[in-house]
């Protein structure tokens, strides 16, 4: 836990899962300086926020947590499962009531109307060019919009869309390696609709993902092509067993599961992401391949805890090692410990990882085994059974 202090007050914040190995912070400078901007610390007038504020892209719900006790009406829309956990942790550790700020995903209708737009600025381009067209109608003259993000998470690109989508643009000094971006609405932009999702259909070196047509809304990784370690594992895909449970876990646009899908029909298959926008790719590529019949669920979650314990044969997995813009195996190391409680006796996980992450070495710790299938210079896939009784 750590605290960030405000002239609202001090909040004492977390990540979620809260893990006492995990000492990155739940809030930035970023955080911090639009904080003290909309608080008039900054050189300019405090910011009203007596209209409708939305804040979106809130990391861990630091922005909302505070301004849910001093805004009239506060809306956090987020990309992240374990975010909006972390916003309702952090709500309730600061004294606030649950409807105290409304908590929407990016698949949710935005709202109609938005008097303060504050945007962290997300590691995605492609993420924020898709919430500004979405939010653009709900903008007007008098709409104070402000963005946020390190230094280095602003680029010229980053500013041309704000300047593109809802009018003109600039930034502020730079403040403890953080950077506001201020945008005026112009009525008379006219962005159009957003451009997401995309479609790709797979070429034949992609293994047991040849011909699929792979759908991604945006922020998926890879949005416009097959990323080389999913390729890989492609290529070693096992084989479900007729009537088998195959998780896809961390599905992104859900290729893997919908690949196993294809090859047994009668195989149920869940995918699971952390991401609203990856369950939402994964459900659309899963439609637009499987057989007729074929089942599936879609699962936005932490890793997979909302996964019966051991009610599953099969997990696909291709880790991230980032958290944002932290590098960490925190969430590798979750989803291998859910999926070894997830799985049956005699279950499998194969996982595809760079060479140089040793996730070897964990699964052997975890699972008591750890094979190699396949390797090359940069990737290996790994193989882990769940001991019987």
């Amino acid at each position: 836990m750590n605290r960030l202090s405000t002239s609202w007050g001090a909040y004492d914040l977390t990540r979620f899962p809260e893990d006492p190995r995990d000492q990155l912070r739940a809030w930035s400078a970023a955080d911090a300086y639009l904080l003290r901007h909309l608080a008039g610390e900054e050189e300019a007038a405090a910011v009203g926020l007596d209209g409708a504020v939305a804040v979106v892209g809130d990391r861990w719900g630091a922005l909302t947590t505070v301004l849910a006790g001093h805004a009239r009406a506060v809306v956090q829309i987020t990309d992240s499962f374990l975010a909006q956990r972390a916003t309702r942790a952090n709500l309730a550790r600061a004294g606030l009531a649950e409807d105290a700020a409304q908590l929407l995903t990016t698949r949710d209708a935005p709202p109609p109307r938005v008097d303060v737009l504050l945007v962290r600025v997300p590691k995605s381009l492609a993420l924020l060019e898709d919430q500004l067209h979405r939010l653009a109608p709900a903008l007007h003259e008098g709409t104070v919009v402000v963005g946020a993000g390190m230094v280095t998470e602003i680029h010229t690109s980053t500013l041309d869309l704000f300047e593109r989508i809802v009018g003109p643009t600039r930034t502020s000094l730079a403040r403890q390696k953080a950077r506001l971006i201020f945008s005026t609405p112009d009525p008379s932009r006219a962005p159009g609709p957003s451009p997401w999702p995309r479609r790709h259909v797979l070429d034949a070196d992609s293994g047991a993902g040849a011909g699929l047509t792979a759908v991604n809304h945006a922020g998926i990784f890879c949005a416009d092509r097959l990323d080389i370690g999913t390729r890989f594992l492609l290529k070693h895909l096992p084989r479900a067993r007729a009537g088998a449970h195959v998780v896809d876990l961390g599905c992104g646009n859900g290729v893997l599961g919908t690949a196993a899908s294809v090859a047994e029909p009668d195989a149920a298959v869940t995918f699971v992401d952390e991401s609203f926008q990856a369950v939402a790719s994964a459900e659309a590529t899963f439609r637009a391949n499987a057989a007729e019949g074929a089942t599936a669920e879609f699962v936005a979650g932490d890793a997979l805890a909302a996964v019966p314990a051991e009610s599953v044969d099969l997990v696909l997995n291709n880790p991230p090692f980032h958290s944002h813009q932290a590098t960490t195996d925190a969430t590798a190391r979750r989803m291998f410990g859910g999926a070894r409680a997830a799985l049956r006796p005699g279950g499998e996980l194969w996982v595809i990882g760079n060479r140089h992450l040793g996730y070897h070495i964990r699964l052997r710790k975890l699972f008591g085994n750890a094979e190699v299938v396949a390797s090359d210079p940069k990737f290996v896939v790994l193989r882990a059974v769940k001991g019987c009784r």
